[in-house]
């Protein structure tokens, strides 16, 4: 009996999420503290369709990233045109609870590419705390009950992707930052009880980035990367502590804490630095497509060169798109400048020119933020290149074609000196050696054979990849 009893208070145990008062497995986007890297676990190297699967489950459609909350995987979906939170069994993958967000209208999002789903939740083992552009932050318990709801009004990002930022809970308050065309902020809410602690305007219309928490001298800092500008908080008020200018238009890339140093890695087409990808003039689309020589492109004239992005450039919704509204989007887009760095801590004011240890130009990702391992700061560019710099000095190491080709969306995760780079078309995930002095590749995957865009979890030595229709449990088959 006294043997049957302790078995039961340790599953009891298991279940609730003990770990709530230390650090918690994969919390949040990119895991602990958003550094992608799961230190001590040992998922497998070799994995695909038919090779060290676990389980495999269907799940509805959405592009958040898995977390780990006790004995559970929590996800956001989007369902028969409802908006969800889940939870499924690590143990099986069986669904173990789904809660609604009653959300009256679904923001736009660009349906190739976006989803009214695509922000990560995030825990203390205790709490699950999701966010929709279409909704706002609702705060569930362990087993799927909901604890408070924060609504706001309904997202309005330039562009028409729809949301992408992650919330992260830090010091007992979610921290939540919304850059959109007309109210762009940082706030702060009460993991508790669902109240506002403080909230902060931003000088950012559009941007994807989830914010970090960084322990710097003078105090822990909600770091939050944006258009055209890096701003560090101080947790527990929201004061401005620093800023940096200098960076990607409509950031997509978050930043990472390392060793007590910030480093970042973005890129984004269009700017004054990128030769390769300048849009044409307004006059040259005229040239080619203004058949009816008015001086604005209509639906029809416009057609394929500007499929998928008519109505974003149609801010005045007339059904044509006029000098005045592409030029917007033309300087929003040169306003940017593309770079890696690394910054020191201790900053205030403009560190823009007084804290940089180092900065790079070339290899950098557009979606996929980077990661650092290995003593190395390391991303990945569609086509599969991937760069390492030295996280000390910003040496280029290598920069080379190392994984498979194709767009990436999904960040690198690693663990057990190994980085997982997994392509957004067909699912490869290759697997490199981290630490190298030349890419060094552990496993190049069969592919899922699905798109994928939610960056992958560790936890409990498993590997969990959510494709466009599955959720995937990688384990070393014992």
């Amino acid at each position: 009996m006294k043997t049957l009893l302790i078995a039961s208070l340790a599953a009891l145990i298991a279940t609730i999420g003990l770990a709530a008062d230390g650090p918690q497995a994969w919390p949040q986007f990119r895991g602990p503290n958003g550094s992608g890297v799961a230190n001590g676990e040992r998922p497998p190297i070799e994995l695909g369709p038919e090779k060290n699967v676990k389980w495999k489950v269907p799940v509805p459609s959405g592009l958040s990233s898995p977390v780990v909350v006790g004995n559970k995987l929590v996800i956001t979906a989007f369902d028969d045109d409802k908006l969800f939170t889940i939870a499924y069994n690590r143990a099986d993958g069986k669904e173990a609870w789904r809660a609604l967000a009653p959300a009256e209208k679904i923001e736009p999002f660009l349906k190739s590419d976006g989803s009214p789903a695509a922000s990560t939740c995030a825990t203390d083992g205790e709490r699950v705390v999701s966010y929709f552009g279409s909704f706002g932050l609702i705060c569930y318990d362990v087993a799927g009950k909901e604890l408070w709801k924060f609504p706001m009004e309904l997202s309005t990002l330039g562009g028409g992707f729809g949301t992408g930022s992650s919330p992260i809970v830090a010091d007992g308050a979610v921290i939540l930052v919304r850059d959109e065309a007309k109210d762009a902020r940082i706030i702060a809410v009460d993991l508790a009880r669902g109240k506002l602690r403080w909230e902060k305007k931003r000088q950012s219309p559009v941007s994807y980035c989830t914010p970090i928490v960084w322990d710097a001298p003078g105090g822990k800092q909600a770091v939050a990367a944006g258009h055209g500008r890096m701003v560090g908080y101080d947790l527990q008020t929201g004061a401005e502590k620093w800023t940096l200018t200098g960076m990607p238009s409509g950031c997509c890339t978050s930043p990472v804490i390392a060793g007590g140093t910030l480093f970042f890695a973005g890129w984004s087409p269009g700017g004054p630095d990128d030769k390769e990808h300048q849009m044409p003039t307004f006059d040259a689309n005229l040239k080619q497509l203004d058949t009816d020589k008015d001086s604005s492109l209509s639906r029809a004239e416009a057609g394929k060169s500007f499929a998928g992005f008519f109505d974003s450039l149609d801010t005045n919704k007339d059904d044509k798109i006029t000098r005045e509204e592409y030029d917007v989007i033309m300087k929003f887009m040169s306003d940017g400048t593309n770079s890696a760095f690394a910054l020191r801590a201790g900053g205030t004011g403009d560190v823009t020119n007084t804290h940089m240890l180092w900065q790079q130009t070339k290899g950098l990702p557009y979606i996929a933020s980077a990661i650092v391992v290995g003593g190395q700061f390391v991303m990945i560019k569609d086509g599969g290149i991937v760069t390492a710099y030295d996280a000390q000095t910003g040496k280029e190491i290598y920069m080379q074609r190392a994984a498979a080709g194709g767009k990436y969306y999904a960040s690198p995760v690693a663990a057990n000196d190994a980085i997982y780079f997994t392509s957004l078309e067909d699912g490869t995930i290759t697997v490199l050696k981290a630490g190298t002095n030349k890419p060094e590749i552990l496993a190049q995957n069969p592919k899922l054979d699905e798109r994928v865009g939610a960056t992958p979890a560790i936890s409990d030595h498993t590997l969990y990849v959510r494709t466009e229709k599955h959720l995937y449990a990688f384990a070393e088959s014992k």
